[in-house]
């Protein structure tokens, strides 16, 4: 069940509280001394574009402020092209029809996905854009969420241990929506190609039966070193992995508002992990989108300074963001539509003081543009993970706002 997370009182900090040689150890930054000038200079910001920085007498005004300026900070507009999707395969599924499409999502590159289209539509219908997760897992993408057909014990245990073992895109599309699930850059149709790439990428991967057990750890593992130079490049080229990624989850939503079954007004995104990074983004970003659900990946950014940031990728990165907006405000830019956050009291990704200050600006916000109804925010005493329980509490979030 979710649950309010508990307030510690700060009495018990005070005082004559002096640390163990052990505690004081775990009281280091991962950054050491440079933490303290880091840290006031994140919290100098009063992050202007914030709808809680000043009085905006005109919400429209706030938002097209903060989009424009994201937009210039993700530094990443490629020219307008043609989506030109095919249909690479089609299969029939218990209650929905499974499409396995490209498109372009930029001049040079397409992406796959899964389009799941429920049976027996008598006209347009309500849409999600399901975003997968990170989780060190870069050979595949969409299969993450929605079932293949694999049996790769590497796939199937993550969906197990991250989704409860349930192919929550899947159940979506029985649940009667259409749903896209796209393959996001640097992972499955998007990974990077060994073959592509200077033999010490390939070394790893020598004499492995492509797809096996064995191959899909060595790919991962490979894959996950790589990261750091794939944003050295990125940032080198003069743009920036956001700036990518969320441009790509655009054309996605672009390519399934070309979709005959979906009403243009009743959609949706809703990801886990760096699918919720998206969710937020794409959300917060992107006006077409009515319903929002952002799971694992909520905070500020100022939480993750002291000692949270090890564990996370290369790929959340917007220089100077923090200038302007935290990601709380980044998410309010579609406010006062609906938006969900989901947060597990036990992800060691962000710490619980992050993740309730993120609560509440998101909360305050709402709140100021009237409509404090519209945004939710539960907490489960789990780890990092998106499990059956959770989901049903997201689908009933879609299910309001999109009916």
């Amino acid at each position: 069940m979710w649950f309010p997370a508990p307030l510690i009182p700060l009495a018990l900090f005070v005082g004559l509280f002096i640390p163990f040689a052990s505690e004081a150890e775990s009281m280091k930054s991962d950054v050491g001394g440079y933490y303290p000038f880091l840290k006031a200079h994140a919290d100098a910001s009063d992050f202007p574009l914030s709808l809680l920085s000043r009085p905006w007498p005109d919400p429209e005004q706030w938002r097209i402020a903060g989009r424009a300026k994201m937009q210039e900070l993700l530094a990443y507009s490629p020219e307008a092209t043609p989506l030109d999707p095919e249909i690479l395969s089609t299969t029939e599924e218990e209650g929905y029809t499974r499409h396995w499409v490209r498109y372009t999502v930029a001049p040079g590159r397409k992406t796959e996905a899964y389009l799941l289209i429920p049976k027996g539509l008598s006209g347009r219908t309500r849409a999600v854009v399901a975003l997968h997760c990170h989780s060190g897992f870069y050979y595949s993408g969409k299969e993450k969420i929605s079932d293949s057909g694999s049996r790769a014990k590497p796939l199937t245990d993550l969906v197990e241990r991250t989704y409860g073992g349930r192919y929550w895109a899947d159940e979506l599309a029985r649940r009667g929506y259409v749903v896209l699930v796209p393959d996001c850059f640097y992972f499955g149709s998007q990974r990077l190609d060994p073959n592509e790439t200077a033999e010490d990428f390939t070394r790893d991967l020598a004499g492995l039966a492509e797809g096996s057990e064995e191959y899909i750890k060595a790919y991962n593992s490979i894959a996950s070193k790589h990261e750091s130079l794939i944003a050295k490049t990125i940032f080198a080229a003069g743009t920036t992995w956001p700036g990518i990624m969320f441009s790509d989850d655009r054309a996605s939503l672009s390519y399934l508002l070309t979709r005959p079954e979906v009403d243009p007004e009743r959609v949706g995104c809703i990801g886990l992990s760096i699918g919720g990074y998206r969710s937020a983004h794409l959300f917060g970003l992107d006006p077409r989108i009515k319903v929002g659900v952002v799971a694992g990946w909520m905070t500020t950014f100022s939480a993750l300074l002291f000692d949270h940031l090890h564990s996370h990728t290369w790929m959340l990165y917007i220089p100077r963001e923090h200038e302007f907006l935290d990601l709380p405000d980044v998410a309010s830019l579609n406010a006062p539509r609906a938006l969900m956050v989901i947060n597990c009291s036990r992800d060691s990704l962000f710490t619980l003081e992050g993740m309730r200050a993120a609560e509440k600006k998101l909360a305050a916000i709402y709140a100021r543009l009237g409509a404090p109804e519209n945004f939710k925010c539960n907490y489960y005493d789990v780890p990092h993970c998106l499990n059956v329980e959770m989901q049903e509490d997201a689908f009933e979030w879609l299910e309001r706002g999109l009916r």
